[in-house]
């Protein structure tokens, strides 16, 4: 990746604990649900001792349940291994202050065993190996997020008491594009832009979205690394603020039956002298790298679905006419496609349109990459596009469930040759445990129709 400063540098930073300015620094990691996770530390003690040796973690951590349940199937982390700890290694170029929570700075770690070996199964290291294979062809990945959430006037505490139903969200019709459905909330879109860019990140936009309460905050594009670190301090930062304004939102990708939170991810290539390497004289102002990388995408968009769609909630959104695809399918500019290629020139990229608001950032993007590294080695051929209704046009479908992906990503060649083995098993445990969970589950729908009618 290329070199780059950092938000906040670690001389500014002691210059700020010695002023007061502040006091705690939080180190955290992207865990496999995409969230953070890690500890709080003291600032002048993060100084002294956790900026130079690091700190530890359980590794439960990477083995554990939405819930946070303990569950059977790791390898790396049992009962019966004793469920002990990796190292937390502080990532210094992610270090930021982050001004929605007083006095605080925060920074990335990496995962290690007491050996050094990195933990290969953490999110953030599966997308380095990624990233590394990728330089090894003299290419860094340019990334962007797109992340769709849907605000209630509730706050978390009441809309975990009510168990979610009867929430009063803060616009009550579409908002798509409307300056006016902004602006009913804008105290709240405002504070985030604002903390987001003091936390360094490069805020673009804010827009309304179709289901009532619903809105989008874009951000700047940037190395992949850099913009799924970001992607994960934005999801959990945004929380934060709703909470502290009394407000909740969500990012899960179905909340109801209307159009449910996606996020597109837009991906480019940039090669050694920093020009972008998907662009070129072939059709569509393509290069040959951009058309043998989007039909490696196409190669894995079934077999790596799980990385784009990683909970039994993520399938609802592949709906026909929902503007959440169904078709593996490309096309120039055409939303009804799974990849859309847009921009030309030094923009020109594609969008994968799979990832929901629930996406692990880091899984999802790597998965981008091996796909696209697939279609390189393989020289494979990019098939026509698809000028019209994907929807209806024929094309191989993608998965309809958690459980169809599980089984594609268990058993694909491309995966395993990509990510090896223990990646490859370790989220298959993890959509088990998901769909063992839901499997148990009595929901709602089952009691509305059975409870007295059958």
């Amino acid at each position: 990746m290329a070199d780059r400063t950092p938000p906040l540098g670690v001389e500014q930073l002691r210059a700020l604990v010695a002023s007061g300015e502040i006091d705690t620094v939080v180190l955290a990691f992207p865990d496999m649900q995409g969230r953070l996770q890690g500890k709080r530390f003291a600032a002048p003690f993060f100084l002294d001792e956790v900026l130079e040796h690091g700190s530890e973690g359980c590794n439960y951590l990477l083995a554990v349940d939405t819930e946070m349940n303990t569950v059977d199937g790791y390898e790396m982390s049992s009962w019966d291994r004793g469920y002990g700890d990796f190292a937390m290694r502080p990532d210094l170029a992610t270090l930021r202050r982050v001004p929605w929570n007083a006095g605080t700075a925060l920074l990335i770690a990496d995962l290690a065993w007491s050996d050094g070996a990195p933990v290969v199964a953490a999110p953030r290291q599966i997308l380095r190996r990624q990233l590394d294979r990728l330089a090894e062809r003299g290419y860094t990945a340019q990334v962007g997020t797109e992340l769709e959430f849907i605000v209630f006037k509730d706050t978390y505490e009441q809309a975990w008491d009510r168990d979610y139903r009867g929430l009063t969200p803060a616009n009550q019709y579409n908002v798509d594009y409307s300056v006016l459905g902004t602006g009913r909330i804008e105290p709240l879109l405002r504070r985030i832009r604002n903390d987001m860019t003091a936390a360094g990140l490069t805020v673009e936009s804010a827009k309304g979205e179709c289901n009532p309460g619903q809105h989008e905050i874009a951000f700047r594009y940037d190395d992949a690394l850099v913009t799924c670190d970001q992607h994960a301090i934005y999801k959990t930062g945004a929380k934060e603020i709703a909470a502290q304004e009394g407000v909740s939102l969500t990012f899960m990708a179905k909340y109801n039956e209307r159009e449910g939170n996606s996020c597109h991810i837009h991906l480019s290539l940039a090669d050694a002298d920093g020009r972008n390497a998907m662009a070129g004289e072939g059709p569509g102002g393509m290069s040959p790298v951009m058309r043998h990388f989007l039909a490696g995408q196409l190669a894995a968009l079934r077999d790596f679905s799980l990385l784009y769609a990683p909970n039994v909630n993520s399938y609802k959104r592949f709906q026909p006419g929902s503007f959440a695809p169904t078709a593996v399918a490309w096309g120039y500019d055409n939303r009804t496609c799974a990849l859309r290629v847009v921009g030309h020139g030094r923009s020109a990229r594609f969008e994968n349109r799979l990832p929901g608001g629930d996406v692990n950032p880091h899984l999802a993007v790597a998965g981008l990459v091996a796909a696209g590294l697939h279609g390189l080695e393989h020289g494979l051929e990019l098939p026509d596009e698809c000028a019209g209704n994907a929807y209806t046009a024929g094309y191989a479908q993608v998965p309809a469930t958690l459980r169809e992906a599980a089984e594609l990503w268990e058993n694909s060649p491309i995966a395993k040759a990509a990510f090896g083995d223990e990646v490859v098993a370790h989220y298959s445990n993890m959509a088990r445990v998901e769909l063992a969970a839901f499997d148990a589950a009595v929901t709602d729908w089952e009691l509305r129709r059975s409870f007295e009618r059958l």
